[in-house]
Formats: structure tokens, C-alpha cells, sequence
């Protein structure tokens, strides 16, 4: 691979407010579908997990192809690009640091909060629901959802703000990343990932390693709890 990123064209540096809002009308159609869903059928638990991580890595490709195809047609511009093996490596040691700094912090607001209610039931319940289930929570979760959330949330939408500054495509990208979350108890660990995420796209223009990163997290974030209940168990 490349030691730098490939720069796209001088005429289109980024995606503009069309691509922006053509994906972001997309991904909330997306969710509208989604809460429709769960309102109106009933899942049990392990398969409630596997299909929300299902949407999320799909919303986010359908963000994308909508912001795709609506003006640029370029997947380089929107960060499908090559980055070294070094940046990749960056992203993936950020997955480990993002996964210690959001359970440090989940820990810090526990002396001061109360319990929360545990919002990750279904992922955990696929995760625990044999070697099927599990392997089909790894494919979902840990590779299609840091890939469809990467490929809209940074490709598209930091992406987009960074015509700005840093200042603003950083923070307020990875806001919007934690919002669509939830207000709920992994909102801080989504901004975390968020954060880190927007800096390494903004420095490599590439989405592979905030993929990295995602993947990282997600998996750590997958096993964790197995590994607690095995422990306590």
C-alpha cells in the first residue's frame, strides 16, 4: 500500500451540502423504517440483536450510497481510499484505547449515577446465543456495522463539515454519531469513538482506519461481557 493517502481530484475536494443531506434524508428514512420495525413486530431477544446491528451497518451503507450517487459518483472523495499499513495499525491500537477510555469512564459515572439500564441486552443476548448466533454477532456487529457507520458518519459527514475546520467537523460529527445512539448510557463511549474516529479520517482522508478503530471497539465490546459472566460464572 501507499505511504500517503490518494488525493482526490483539486476540483472536488469533499462531499457538499447535497451529498450531506441526501445521505442524511436516506439514513433517516432508514430509521424511521427501523423504529417502525421494532413497534410494530416483536423479536426475541438474540434476534433483536442481531437485527439492530444489522440496520446499523446498513443504514449507514444506505446514508452513503445515497450521498454517492447523488452528485460525485466517486468513491475516493468520500474516503474509500488506500491509507499505509501504519495509519491502519494507528487505528487499530485507537479501537483498544476507545474501548478502555469509554469503559473507564462508564466506570467513573457509576460512583456518582445510578445503574442504568442496560440497553445492550439484545447484542449480549445474540452474543451468548450459541456459536451461530455468536458468529453472526461478530460478522454484524464487529465488520458490518463499523463499516456502514464509518463509510456514512465519517465519509459523509465529517467529511462534509471539514470544509470547515477541525474544530467543527470533529466534535459536531461525532455528536451527531452519539445522538443517533441514543441519550442513553453508551452515548459518551459513541462520542469517544466518534472523536477518534473524525481525527484519524481527518488526517488520512481515509475511512479504513476509523474502520479499524470501530472494529476493535465493537469486537472488545462484544466479548467483554462474556468474558465478565464466564469470570462471575
Amino acid at each position: 500500500m501507499s505511504d500517503t493517502p490518494l488525493a482526490p481530484t483539486p476540483s472536488i475536494q469533499r462531499p457538499g451540502i447535497v451529498e450531506l443531506l441526501a445521505g442524511a434524508v436516506a439514513f433517516a428514512i432508514g430509521m424511521a423504517a427501523t423504529v417502525w420495525l421494532f413497534s410494530t413486530f416483536e423479536f426475541e431477544p438474540a434476534i433483536a440483536g442481531l437485527v439492530q446491528y444489522a440496520l446499523s451497518g446498513s443504514l449507514g451503507l444506505l446514508g452513503f450510497a445515497a450521498a454517492w450517487i447523488v452528485r460525485i459518483r466517486r468513491l475516493d472523495v468520500l474516503g474509500v481510499r488506500r491509507v499505509s499499513g501504519r495509519w491502519l495499525a494507528i487505528g487499530a491500537a485507537s479501537g483498544l484505547g476507545t474501548f478502555a477510555l469509554g469503559l473507564l469512564t462508564s466506570l467513573v459515572l457509576s460512583l456518582f449515577l445510578p445503574a442504568p439500564e442496560n440497553i445492550q441486552s439484545d447484542y449480549q443476548s445474540a452474543a451468548a446465543g450459541g456459536a451461530a448466533a455468536f458468529a453472526a454477532t461478530l460478522l454484524l456487529g464487529a465488520v458490518l456495522t463499523p463499516l456502514g457507520e464509518e463509510a456514512f458518519f465519517r465519509g459523509v459527514v465529517a467529511n462534509a463539515l471539514g470544509r470547515f475546520s477541525a474544530w467543527i467537523s470533529v466534535p459536531v460529527s461525532a455528536a451527531i454519531f452519539a445522538v443517533v445512539h441514543g441519550i442513553n448510557a453508551v452515548f459518551l463511549t459513541a462520542f469517544i469513538v466518534g472523536i477518534a474516529t473524525a481525527l484519524l479520517f481527518r488526517r488520512t482522508g481515509s475511512i479504513w482506519p476509523g474502520v479499524l478503530t470501530h472494529l476493535v471497539h465493537n469486537t472488545l465490546a462484544i466479548l467483554f461481557p462474556l468474558v465478565v459472566t464466564a469470570l462471575l460464572g
